[in-house]
């Protein structure tokens, strides 16, 4: 290790937080990646803003009791139009309330060593807010809060942080604890900041059919660039089908692919922009990819001892024998609902958007 930055309560690595204690530090998002990083598989380098400090900007801004005060207007059974009213408001005093000039410091030092670790100048990250709980079991909260892509330099990951703080109160989410009668006290967040790969490549992987349910088969979806395009239901990716017990590849069906989520230097973010022709109708994985994704997937399973679906990266720099790089996993969730387990036609956008966390631009970028 290049650097000399150490951990404070405000701020945790990846590659140097207990395991033990790293879901209640940097929530579950980061937590996983935590507990990848042990047990020897490749992620991003990087670090977490933790649920402490989330708690003590909330108090020492008063946040705490602004956002009570927009809650309390809301009643026992508001409306939907309501939730989204306070949602806006509540997501706009975060943005619009500055940090402690001590957290802002730590967190530009934290962003700092990331880029030297990196060996690299405003290296450009993933900023993913990391919410305890929202990774359990029954997923009540997947995909419901924030992730900024192509962050970089350090004020703008500051206003990434604040933004996916503010996630913690979407609709989706406010209302389910509403209903719920949780408190957001119970359920505060962490934001991991990790080094942005730069994606050949990228998709989701389930070591599980996510349809069918069917343990002997490791289902891929992936199209080139990131795969937030995939997510927005932009484009659909190429198909994949693997033999759990053998790594046989089943099936490989190649989708016509119109958008590439790529990375704009001159804006500073991830964006959707036309796929280059000569990209549309090719195969995005040659059988060592295949092989090497699916290795890693079943890994994964093998370490939890439960179905997982996992984001992954193919870097631009990797070579054949590399590990895959993993950004993120969690349990497969199968839902109650009959109808839902065993949907009429297999749907790959549906299916994204349910497992996989979207990136977003940041306000006014």
């Amino acid at each position: 290790m290049t650097g000399v930055l150490v951990g404070t309560d405000s701020i945790v690595w990846v590659d140097e937080v207990d395991p033990a204690a790293a879901m209640a530090a940097a929530g579950s998002k980061m937590g996983r990646l935590t507990e990848l990083h042990r047990a020897g598989v490749s992620v991003p380098q990087g670090f977490a803003v933790t649920v402490d400090a989330y708690r003590r900007h909330c108090t020492e801004s008063g946040l705490d009791e602004r956002i009570e005060e927009v809650i309390s207007w809301l009643g026992t059974d508001p409306s939907d139009a309501a939730v989204e009213d306070a949602s806006v408001k509540i997501r706009g005093l975060f943005e619009t309330t500055p940090m402690s000039e001590a957290l802002a410091a730590e967190i530009t030092e934290a962003y700092e060593e990331l880029c030297l670790r990196c060996v690299d100048v405003n290296v450009p990250t993933a900023v993913r807010s990391s919410a305890t709980g929202e990774d359990a079991a029954d997923a009540s909260f997947a995909g419901i809060f924030d992730t900024y892509l192509g962050v970089s330099g350090a004020n703008r990951v500051l206003d990434a942080v604040r933004s996916c703080w503010g996630s913690l109160f979407t609709g989706r989410a406010l209302a389910y604890r509403l209903r719920k009668g949780i408190s957001h006290h119970a359920m505060p967040i962490a934001v991991g900041v990790i080094e942005l790969i730069h994606a050949r490549a990228s998709g989701v992987a389930f070591s599980v059919h996510p349809v069918t349910g069917k343990p002997d088969r490791i289902v891929i979806e992936t199209s080139w660039g990131w795969g937030e395009a995939i997510v927005q239901g932009l484009v659909n990716p190429d198909h994949v089908e693997v033999g759990k017990a053998d790594g046989r590849l089943l099936k490989y069906d190649v989708a016509h692919k119109s958008v590439v989520s790529a990375f704009d230097f001159a804006d500073g973010r991830v964006t959707e922009i036309e796929m280059p022709a000569k990209l549309a109708d090719r195969q995005v994985l040659d059988e060592e990819q295949v092989s090497a994704i699916a290795a890693a997937v079943k890994a994964i399973e093998e370490h939890y001892g439960y179905p997982v679906d996992v984001e992954w990266v193919i870097s631009r720099h990797r070579r054949a024998g590399d590990p895959v790089c993993i950004v993120q996993s969690r349990p497969v969730t199968v839902t109650a609902d009959e109808s839902e387990r065993t949907p009429a036609a297999y749907d790959p956008v549906a299916l994204a958007q349910k497992f996989v966390f979207s990136g977003k631009p940041l306000p006014g970028r």
